[in-house]
């Protein structure tokens, strides 16, 4: 195959590598088992124009993207139904999609799967036409980002205990919004703590991921705990993965979810796959079957086609 490699130097635990003698390693580790590669290392305020450059390209079969989060959210979105492929390098905080994926979490490990891989196909989701891959939701999850924005680390340990503080501090005060959420043909009216909408339903006793990344269904999870025991109960369950089995969250599954915001301040914030975004008063989720392309080691995609 013939492969694109963006390396976003500014992202995830890429910022920490010696780049130069890593894109070595890409190379010689994919063109030691047969396939070319053109890599290209950018800085992050570059990533999007980089990668729409690589898809670009008629020679390139796989673009090989490696960065945070936010990277692999932004290569995944642009290659949304296009017939090249997406490799994942796992460099960021949690790389939930990836785990999906059955991608190796260490870089190396990711890099000698791709190179006898396969490329199957797998779902996307989008909110108000803004693609995602992992998860669009509101509320505490907003709240929780809004505050880590505000503090200062530098590294992925960093991040995580940042992350914990703000969970901390939101747990202390947590918002509460009025929502009508229309799933198929139901409707529900509530007064919410967090709701998160998967593209595809979590698996439970693991992190928050999916474990069918084709399952065609949207996760909808709707919290309505306001104590602070429950709220940080809830965020263990969640860790741990133990969503059915959790007291003050309700799980929905669905091709399409509306989600319309009644409560009266003038602006709310929602976060995709990671990143914040301005929550419009209403917001249309769907699942995009099988919308995406992605390489992933052989034995995965065996697992899955048996």
């Amino acid at each position: 195959m013939r492969f694109a490699a963006i390396l976003n130097r500014d992202g995830g635990t890429l910022r920490t590598l010696d780049l130069d003698a890593f894109a070595g390693r890409v190379r010689e580790t994919l063109e030691a088992a047969g396939h070319s590669v053109e890599i290209d290392v950018v800085a992050g305020r570059d990533i999007a124009a980089a990668l729409e450059k690589a898809i670009a390209k008629r020679n390139v079969d796989v673009v090989l993207a490696g960065g945070g989060d936010g990277t692999i959210s932004t290569a995944a979105s642009l290659l949304m139904n296009k017939k090249k492929a997406l490799a994942i390098l796992p460099a960021g905080t949690m790389n939930l999609f990836a785990r999906g994926l059955g991608i190796p979490q260490t870089l190396e490990a990711a890099l000698q799967s791709f190179a006898d891989g396969d490329v199957i196909a797998v779902d996307m989701a989008s909110a108000n036409g803004r693609p995602f891959v992992h998860q669009f939701s509101v509320g505490m999850h907003a709240k929780m980002v809004q505050l880590r924005e505000k503090m200062e680390f530098g590294s992925r340990l960093g991040k995580m205990r940042a992350s914990v503080r703000a969970a901390w501090t939101a747990i202390k005060n947590p918002p509460a919004l009025k929502v009508s959420l229309s799933i198929g043909k139901a409707e529900i009216v509530t007064r919410a703590t967090g709701i998160g909408i998967s593209n595809n339903l979590f698996g439970e006793g693991h992190l928050p991921y999916a474990d069918n990344p084709s399952g065609g269904v949207l996760g909808v999870y709707v919290s309505v705990a306001r104590q602070r025991h429950h709220l940080a109960k809830l965020l263990l369950d969640m860790l741990r993965g133990r969503w059915r089995q959790s007291a003050h969250v309700e799980v929905h599954q669905a091709d399409r979810a509306v989600l319309k915001i009644h409560s009266p301040a003038k602006r709310f914030s929602a976060v995709l796959d990671g990143e914040l975004i301005r929550l419009e008063r209403e917001t249309t989720i769907e699942i995009h079957p099988g919308a995406l392309k992605v390489l992933v080691p052989a034995s995965n995609a065996q697992a899955r086609a048996a």
